[in-house]
């Protein structure tokens, strides 16, 4: 795997769209995706169900929810940069928690189909 640049990183679109606005797909090269599992720790389940009970925003809660779509999402411009794409178009995050014996995980997939743009 190849290191990139927050730069090059940039430059590649990552949409929900089926196209990218202003721009003419040259080809589809694949569909892609990367996958993150990431561990819930056991004291911060403990607090989000404290939340649950008494309401509120649990914080701690969203911020693995926030580190996990990025990091999946930087991951899936690493696979689309190493087919030398312009833009992944058609993303989708698929979130799911995988939970027993008091451990809790979050399971995160970001596909989309890498395309070269004209």
């Amino acid at each position: 795997m190849t290191d990139y640049s927050d730069e090059e990183m940039d430059r590649l679109i990552l949409t929900t769209a089926p196209t990218v606005a202003n721009q003419e797909i040259e080809s589809e090269l694949e569909i892609i995706t990367a996958e993150c599992v990431f561990g819930m720790n056991i004291f911060r389940d403990l607090f989000a169900g404290i939340r649950d009970i008494f309401g509120g925003r649990s914080t701690a809660s969203q911020r693995v929810l926030k580190d996990a779509r990025k990091t999946c999402l930087r991951e899936l411009k690493i696979a689309a940069m190493e087919l030398d794409a312009d833009a992944v178009i058609a993303v989708d995050l698929d979130y799911q928690e995988f939970s027993g014996k008091g451990k809790g995980m979050l399971f995160l997939v970001a596909s989309g189909t890498a395309v070269k743009l004209k």
